[in-house]
């Protein structure tokens, strides 16, 4: 008979995240401008994630500001994807019709045309650029003077009085200057532009008067003229300029001009790239559907504006959600409430072209606008016109990702109105409650604690920084800052960086340099593990680092606090290495360099492609650099030794003294290496440590080295100068005898009318005793020279002078 079975037991599992030393995973939050605090970051759609971000109005150079506003949204959007592991669909627009790409296209079409026009310097060409001036003083200047004391400017003279007075009150109505400034920005701007358009003027003056019209006259006086006389051309002939190809060519160049700017920076590309222009006929069904809804209307001229007191706090939803009871109102201003009545944002929003004449109330704001001559233009309902600036965003989001997205991201400078605008539209459109479930706004960027403004002269464009700094080093202050705050870029902020950059560089090339050290000796089985009590400290802190790194990022891709994070790291490892290659488990400082590495990468920092495990930087892969030349390799370093050797055998067979060799080795070492990219670093076991390392940043610093040993040296000789000089004017004070000092020519003549035997005076000119105290002050300054002559006598004796 068979044994019952008996039950098998089963061992107890314990779930590690109910521990009580568990750490559970932290989770992203992010600032959200609509709730004006970190929230957890929630994707609608598991991992996928749906960006809108806002790019660029292409009429003129991206400048300092952009490229902090692109980076910033770059490296969290590469947090996004390389380190959190989402699948996003970023998509950027390029607005490529606006009010300021008309203006600017207009006014560059106008100066070049004029350009053309003009073979010669004329009376009338000078005329024209003088009503130009006027003009724009008018427009510009005298309007900041009280409607009472505003100056005439109907004759010349009246124009020349009323300039003046400008000028005046920059030299003594301060108060004045300072309200004038502060109510336009741009008012120092105006003032440099009508006083170089002046000067150019007064020189053609000269030149016609002394019978110069050339043609390069001409064009020197539209070119000084050109800020102020493009707006007169514009005002009188722009109605005419119906060529659509007009914005289209300076639009398509500064597109061009930015991207490039941005791959020069590192950013990567959009997902999906849309242009206004391309959207026009999406745009108008969009305003049509809005309209329709009973959120806008059409005034007489043929603009289309949005009814923002009909949109705020109407129900929202329709007749559904009043059967669910999810009833819910619409709201205008999410992001800035504060603001709904702010002229200023408001008009700046609607754009130069725009007067708003005929829209119901203030905040309204133009869905479409009604193209006037010279304005470009699409046919519509309304008749021929053209997008606003807001709707294009909602229209072009909308057709990519529907009635809703995860993120929406620009500058803070956007919130209001145009963010705020634009929300308004789509959840019009949509009628639904929330089109946008995260906005993140980048911070201002300023100059030196200053606004960046041409007028203060600090405007930096994105060429301009990238002639200063390297794309890395301003990836590196951007990172060293919270995105969303304001951030001074200052020149102290940048040697940090480069600081903090060198010290990378630095503990890469350490790093590197050990693990090929060690592989190519394959150092031999010892039976030693040489993972102790320091090895288990360091991964420990590598592992805590890890942790910490992730808090921080998940804290709202706080990158300032995740890199001192990493720099800590460098630094504690930097500790272990000091102990001596003996005493180094390289494996260990592997193991930290390559997640180093790819943390750096992750927020872009890298370049070219690299292996997986790879550590470094990385090198840009130049046009023509994938085929190896051996010989173009090898064959410079092969040179450096064989000259060395040649020179040492020379020393030894002259029988030099060793510290000839060691020169020839430190020459090696310091001058011959160096453009090779080698960098030997002298070790205490009296081995060098051979590194790789970037040739120019080599070269530099041995020219940095050099440069200030030369400084020192000249410096010393400039001290003995300075110090031989300082006694020959001393010695020079005791150049006269005493026994002369108090006669002619040493005194005046008369002074006195005698003296005692030393030559110390006793009368004064008038054959009067000198008094006692007269008497003592002569004779104490007579002892003094009579010690400074004889250091002189002695001085000249030593053959000094």
């Amino acid at each position: 008979m068979a044994e019952p079975s008996k039950k098998v037991a089963k061992a107890i599992w314990y779930d590690p995240a109910v521990a009580s030393s568990a750490v559970g995973e932290p989770v992203l939050k992010v600032l959200n401008s609509l709730t004006k605090e970190k929230v957890e970051f929630r994707p609608m759609h598991g991992r996928n994630v749906k960006w809108y971000n806002c790019g660029p109005t292409v009429y003129d150079a991206s400048h300092l500001g952009h490229a902090r506003n692109y980076v910033s949204e770059d490296i969290i959007r590469r947090i996004l994807v390389d380190y959190f592991g989402y699948d996003v669909h970023l998509v950027m627009n390029v607005t490529d019709i606006d009010d300021k790409i008309i203006i600017r296209a207009r006014h560059n079409y106008l100066i070049d045309q004029l350009n053309a026009e003009s073979s010669s310097l004329s009376e009338a060409l000078i005329t024209q650029s003088s009503e130009g001036w006027t003009a724009y003083l008018k427009s510009k200047v005298l309007g900041r003077f009280p409607p009472n004391d505003q100056p005439k400017a109907e004759s010349a003279v009246d124009v020349d009085a009323a300039w003046n007075l400008v000028l005046d009150k920059e030299k003594s109505d301060e108060k004045w200057w300072a309200e004038a400034k502060a109510a336009d920005e741009k008012f120092t701007m105006h003032i440099a532009s009508l006083r170089k358009a002046k000067d150019g003027i007064d020189v053609a003056q000269k030149a016609l008067y002394g019978k110069d019209t050339s043609q390069a006259q001409a064009t020197q006086l539209i070119e000084s003229v050109k800020d102020v006389l493009a707006p007169y051309l514009d005002s009188k002939f722009g109605s005419t300029l119906t060529d659509p190809s007009i914005s289209r060519t300076l639009a398509a160049y500064w597109e061009d001009a930015f991207f490039a700017d941005m791959a020069r920076l590192r950013v990567l590309s959009a997902d999906t790239i849309t242009r206004v222009t391309e959207y026009v006929p999406e745009i108008v069904t969009f305003v049509e559907r809005i309209v329709k809804n009973g959120y806008a209307y059409a005034t007489d001229d043929g603009s289309v504006y949005f009814d923002t007191r009909k949109f705020d706090g109407d129900k929202g939803g329709g007749v559904e959600a009043s059967k669910t009871e999810d009833e819910w109102n619409h709201f205008y201003a999410k992001l800035a409430p504060g603001k709904k009545g702010n002229k200023e944002a408001l008009e700046e929003g609607e754009g130069a072209l725009t007067s708003g004449a005929e829209k119901r109330f203030p905040s309204d704001f133009a869905l479409w606008k009604a193209s006037k001559p010279g304005e470009p233009a699409w046919p519509s309902p309304w008749g021929p016109g053209r997008p606003g600036w807001h709707i294009e965003c909602s229209v072009m989001a909308s057709e990519i990702f529907g009635d809703a997205m995860d993120i929406h991201s620009g500058g803070i400078d956007l919130t209001f109105p145009h963010h705020d605008n634009e929300m308004a539209q789509a959840e019009a459109y949509h009628d639904c409650k929330q089109w946008v479930n995260y906005f993140l706004h980048t911070g201002h960027l300023h100059i030196e604690g200053l606004k960046m403004s041409k007028s203060l002269k600090n405007f930096i464009t994105i060429d301009d920084a990238l002639a200063m700094y390297s794309a890395r080093q301003l990836r590196l202050a951007f990172l060293g800052q919270l995105w969303n705050s304001p951030m001074d870029f200052k020149e102290s902020t940048m040697q940090e960086v480069k600081a903090r950059e060198t010290a990378i560089d630095n503990f890469f090339n350490v790093a590197k340099a050990l693990i090929a050290e060690s592989r190519a000796k394959k150092a031999a089985f010892d039976g030693r593990h040489h993972y102790d009590q320091t090895e288990k400290e360091l991964v420990a802190f590598y592992t805590q680092t890890q942790h910490d790194f992730r808090l921080a990022l998940c804290d709202s891709f706080n990158t300032p606090l995740a890199l001192d994070r990493l720099l800590e790291l460098i630094s504690r490892t930097n500790i272990y290495v000091q102990r001596g290659r003996a005493a180094v488990n390289v494996s260990v400082v592997e193991l930290i360099a390559k997640w180093v590495t790819k943390m750096l990468r992750m927020f872009g920092l890298g370049e070219g492609v690299v292996a997986p495990g790879s550590i470094g930087w990385g090198d840009a892969v130049r046009e023509g650099e994938s085929t190896v030349d051996r010989d173009a390799i090898l064959l410079p370093y092969l040179q450096v030794l064989s000259t060395f050797r040649d020179d040492v055998r020379k020393l030894a067979i002259a029988q030099a003294p060793p510290k000839d060799i060691l020169a020839l080795c430190d020459r090696l070492r310091d001058i011959d290496l160096a453009p090779l990219g080698v960098a030997l670093d002298d070790q205490e076991d009296g081995k060098a440590l051979v590194k790789l390392v970037n040739p120019d940043v080599l070269v530099r610093a041995r020219d940095e080295k050099a440069a200030a040993l030369a400084a020192k040296a000249a410096n010393k000789i400039a001290s003995a100068e300075a110090e031989k000089a300082k006694k020959r004017a001393k010695m020079e004070k005791g150049k006269v005898a005493p026994a002369e000092m108090y006669k002619v020519p040493n005194v005046p003549d008369g002074m006195y009318s005698e003296w005692n035997g030393d030559g110390v005076p006793t009368k004064d000119g008038e054959g009067k005793e000198l008094s006692g105290a007269k008497a003592k002050k002569v004779a104490k300054e007579w002892e003094i020279q009579r010690k400074l002559h004889a250091d002189y006598t002695e001085w000249v004796g030593a053959g000094c002078p």
